[in-house]
């Protein structure tokens, strides 16, 4: 090996690299150690909210030391932005795609047209989505243009004074498609920025935000976020502010007794028919029944008296109409939304739009006010919060949370003039957020100039700070819904670190004595490279910003067990040189260039693999290809490089080394299995297989996971072992649709929903989330309220509730579920073309790309017959892709492998005939194959049994790829290839001894 001294040198100069980027993430975790352990002793365990005021005193020890100088210069501070970042499932969180909806802003920049057409069209492309993979716009288009004489540029659509600059009248459909392309792209943009600027001002550590191609998905990851509904509130609220001058609630007095005496001609009609229906249900019932049912009646009969007042709470103040019970506000709206009622306003109320205030609790009743807004008929606001150029949390005169904002100068002239107008006539301005109103503060000293205003109301300190936030970042141009979510515990997150850590530990323990054991002192070289790999894989992740992951944990043991098999290659080459009778140094120089082949077909075929889990894959799954495919470069610079440093100073001072024990030393030597004369029982044995494999697949399918189908999970854990079943039939009782097993120990469940999985936003979650504490509260200890079962904290002593959640809406689903199908077939077709251009024979490529079906297929089956009676999650999901390409490339590693030397003997014996040449190659490779195989299946069993539930069956499917593999390499991959080149190969055989026989005479 030539420059030695050059590649010692960038070694050591790469793992001091490593060990620097490394040193900040020991720091950190030396710091919020010291954190943790100052919190635990300033706060008692006794006091309420523990949990919440231990980390509030983290935080301030945090801040108070996060610049003072640690280590030559580093501090907390520049630290923590250089450690190496841990995903969601090791560290807990929230991760988010949000859908930013393209219907919003496409009804904005009509200008909210109503349109017939337009709105025909909206209605199309809505219904079209729910079973589409194509972009919102591009089906509007689509839907649109096959409307009779739909024209974009139209005046009541398109053509309209906002976008009078982009589009005119005499426009084809087709020119105003690009521009409103161009406009959407704007506005995703522009909600992008908010959401970063929103995410920036949020406090969590090392947050990512992406844009998703461009189908208006933007991807949040907040890893260590506790407080998950805040989160989800901060991406999702639009932050619509609005200033609108309010009507004083006396001038409302006679229009609500008109409004009563109304309803009760209504409702008169409906009250005879249910009179009708309870007459006849009584006589159907007991008289106890009808005694029950007495003070029912009584109110209401109270209510169909009074259908408004007797619901009323209170009275007009200032400018508040009336006061209801917070659980009568839906019946309140249905009132004022009736023609027969909103025709009772007078001439200058025929606009008004009604809206509540913040709910308040008195006497431990739960009220609110219903205010009315001087609307117009457009129904816009007289200023909105897009002149808002500043806002600060802040306090009011009375000492109460406030928010604090500052308008630009259009803003600040039209500020002026509203509180003008507002002082001259006594009346207030109502300040409302998302059509609810936070204050209505009256004008006592004259027109307000500057631009300065305030909304109070009751707030926390957070959500002060959030609201200032949300406004100084700007609303977002369309709402955003939660398309895809996926929620970890903290407590969760420290369980995956510790079963990380400790299949990692015994996975590199087996193979680190498995080495020395077969190859003795050459073992212990391997070994040490081996750690150097280990080393230069966390000092890449770190130095690259890269999350470290489970699935991530997965791939970097993955790789301990894989990275040994380019040893493997090498030193039973180097057995072969010594065996032939070469010197030990020409025997280590002759393994080496012969391996070298091998070790890089193998690897690039895997890496292949592994670059198109990182285009399709999204989450974790990125994080198992990014280890994956660094773990394969520094595997080939340590096995080739770093092990041939130490074995070759090892021996240049005449040293012997055997590459051996004397357990190991003459094992698998001179093999003679007839691997193609038993071809066809392996044909037999495979047909069995795949024949029941498609069966269980057609028959019962397979157990697809949330993010292929669509719907909500959650881990559950109980204080106590539960019966599944049990609870699953409480469950479909109260959802209609549920599915409950149990998902690692017997006292934790994975609960599966679709009810209302089409539905978005945070009303539906909660209620999902309250539906589900209802049904499972007779299973869970008493007292355990709703905010404790919601999340389970860190710091929880009965760690019961909500583990982790997940949601997946049924459009993302379908894409998700493509995308799959598409890496799996593209996997296929790019290692068909590689093979064939590596090897120029079809038959090769035809052999490999047989056994990689017949492996998914057989996984695949065993899958749909195991999957009722195993006792842990055989969900097909995105993490199963993984492991499926994960097993493509490992098949196709060692087919590749086998390959190589069935071409080096064709080489080598050309006299040989077919069948031997093949049969010897696969004898030779038995040692390697063997050895490979076993480090690699220890491996991933370690991962297996200790490494969490939650990629047990993403490690199960990598098992069986590791058998199923091994085994088609040998009797399926080779007998294809023989088959299918034997009839070419047994005539160029022939065509050689008719040459050498006409040859031998003229010799003679």
């Amino acid at each position: 090996m030539q420059n030695k001294g050059l590649i010692r040198l960038f070694a050591v100069l790469f793992g001091l690299v490593c060990i620097y980027q490394l040193s900040f993430t020991f720091i950190t975790n030396k710091v919020e150690g010291d954190a943790e352990t100052f919190a635990k002793q300033q706060v008692s365990e006794d006091v309420e909210d523990y949990s919440s005021k231990r980390e509030q005193v983290e935080t301030r020890y945090l801040d108070s030391i996060g610049k003072n100088n640690i280590f030559a210069g580093i501090t907390y501070e520049t630290a923590k932005d250089k450690e190496l970042n841990k995903g969601l499932d090791l560290k807990g969180g929230i991760n988010v795609i949000l859908q930013i909806s393209v219907k919003d802003i496409l009804v904005e920049l009509s200008d909210n047209s109503t349109d017939p057409a337009f709105r025909k069209a909206l209605a199309q492309a809505d219904q079209a989505q729910s079973d589409s993979q194509d972009d919102y716009l591009d089906l509007f288009f689509q839907e649109f243009t096959e409307l009779p004489d739909a024209k974009l540029a139209s005046p009541d659509i398109f053509a309209n004074k906002n976008l009078s600059d982009d589009i005119n009248f005499e426009m084809s459909n087709q020119q105003v498609q690009q521009v409103l392309k161009r406009k959407v792209d704007e506005s995703i943009t522009s909600a992008f920025e908010v959401l970063r600027k929103r995410i920036d001002k949020f406090g969590v550590t090392q947050p990512n935000i992406q844009r998703l191609g461009d189908s208006g998905r933007i991807l949040v990851e907040l890893p260590g976020a506790k407080d998950i509904e805040r989160v989800k509130d901060l991406l999702q609220s639009t932050a619509q502010l609005e200033f609108w001058h309010v009507f004083k609630g006396q001038e409302f007095n006679s229009f609500l007794a008109q409004a009563n005496a109304k309803l009760k001609q209504v409702l008169a009609p409906e009250k005879a028919e249910a009179e009708t229906e309870k007459d006849t249900t009584a006589a159907l019932q007991e008289e106890d029944i009808d005694d029950l049912l007495a003070d029912a009646e009584a109110e209401e009969e109270e209510v169909a008296r009074q259908p408004l007042a007797s619901i009323m709470q209170g009275g007009p103040r200032g400018p508040v109409i009336a006061t209801f019970a917070l659980k009568d506000t839906a019946t309140v709206n249905k009132y004022m939304r009736m023609p027969q009622v909103r025709s009772l306003l007078s001439a200058d109320k025929k606009y008004a739009k009604f809206v509540w205030g913040i709910p308040s609790s008195v006497e431990g009743n739960e009220l609110i006010d219903l205010y009315a807004l001087k609307a117009n008929k457009q129904n816009e606001p007289d200023l909105s919060g897009s002149v808002i150029t500043d806002a600060t949390q802040t306090y009011d005169q009375l000492g109460r949370i406030a928010v604090s904002m500052e308008m630009n100068g259009k803003g600040a002239k039209k500020w002026e003039e509203m509180t003008g107008t507002a002082y001259k006539q006594g009346s207030q301005i109502a300040i409302v957020l998302d059509d609810i109103v936070y204050s209505a503060p009256g004008v006592t000293t004259g027109p307000i100039s500057g631009g300065r205003s305030e909304i109070s109301g009751d707030f926390t300190v957070t959500e002060g700070q959030d609201l200032a936030n949300v406004l100084r970042a700007g609303k977002l141009p369309a709402s955003a819904d939660i398309v895809q979510s996926e929620v970890v515990g903290p407590s969760l997150g420290q369980e995956a670190i510790d079963s990380g850590v400790m299949s990692f530990l015994i996975a590199l323990a087996f193979v680190l004595v498995w080495m020395v054991f077969y190859y003795g002192k050459a073992g212990a070289f391997a070994d040490v490279a081996l750690a150097v790999n280990i080393l230069f894989i966390f000092g890449v992740l770190a130095g690259l910003g890269a999350v470290l992951t489970l699935p991530g944990i997965a791939g970097i043991v993955l790789t301990i067990g894989m990275s040994v098999d380019a040893n493997v290659l090498i030193f039973e080459r180097i057995r072969e040189e010594l065996a032939k009778g070469k010197s030990q140094a020409e025997s280590i120089k002759d393994g080496f260039s012969n391996a070298l082949s091998s070790i890089l077909d193998a690897n690039i075929t895997t890496g292949l693999t592994g670059i198109i889990l990182l285009v399709f894959g999204t989450g974790p799954i990125k994080g198992f290809a990014t280890t994956l495919l660094i773990g394969i470069c520094t595997s080939l610079f340590t096995a080739i490089f770093v092990t041939r440093l130490f074995i070759d100073g090892y021996g240049k001072n005449g040293k012997s080394l055997a590459f051996s024990t004397g357990a190991t030393k003459n094992l698998f030597q001179n093999m003679s299995i007839k691997f193609i004369a038993k071809r066809k029982a392996g044909y037999v044995i495979s047909s069995i297989l795949i024949i029941a494999s498609l069966a269980s697949l057609a028959i019962s399918g397979l157990n697809q996971g949330v993010d292929f189908v669509g719907g909500r999970t959650y881990t559950v854990r109980f204080d106590q072992d539960v019966n599944a079943t049990e609870i699953e039939k409480d469950l479909v009782a109260t959802f209609g649709s549920a599915e409950a097993k149990t998902f690692g120990a017997d006292n934790q469940l994975k609960i599966t929903t679709k009810y209302k999985v089409e539905e978005e936003g945070t009303e539906v979650d909660n209620e999902i989330s309250e539906m589900m504490f209802t049904t499972l509260q007779p299973f869970l200890p008493s007292g355990l309220t709703y905010n404790q079962f919601k999340t389970v904290d860190d710091d929880s002593a009965a760690e019961v509730g909500v583990m982790s959640s997940m949601k997946v809406g049924p459009t993302i689903a379908d894409d998700i579920k493509k995308a799959s199908i598409w890496a799996v077939l593209g996997s296929l077709i790019v290692v068909f073309l590689y093979i064939l251009f590596r090897f120029r024979k079809w038959q090769f490529s035809l052999g490999a790309v047989a056994a990689v079906f017949h492996d998914v297929l057989i996984i695949l089956g065993i899958f749909s017959i195991a999957k009722s009676f195993m006792p842990f999650s055989m969900e097909i999901n995105q993490a199963f892709i993984a492991a499926i390409l994960t097993v493509v490339g490992y098949s196709l590693n060692d087919t590749v492998v086998v390959f190589d030397r069935i071409r080096e003997f064709f080489k080598e014996h050309s006299t040989w005939a077919f069948h031997k040449t093949i049969n010897s190659a696969l004898n030779s490779t038995i040692s390697r194959t063997l050895n490979t195989s076993l480090t690699t299946l220890i491996v991933l069993l370690a991962i297996f049994i200790f490494g969490g539930e939650s990629i047990r069956g993403f490690m199960f499917a990598l098992i069986i790829g590791v058998l199923v593999g091994t085994y088609s390499s040998l009797f399926i991959a080779t007998p294809i290839m023989y088959d299918t080149a034997k009839k070419k190969s047994d005539e160029l055989l022939r065509a050689k001894e008719e040459e050498k026989e006409e040859e031998e005479p003229v010799q003679a």
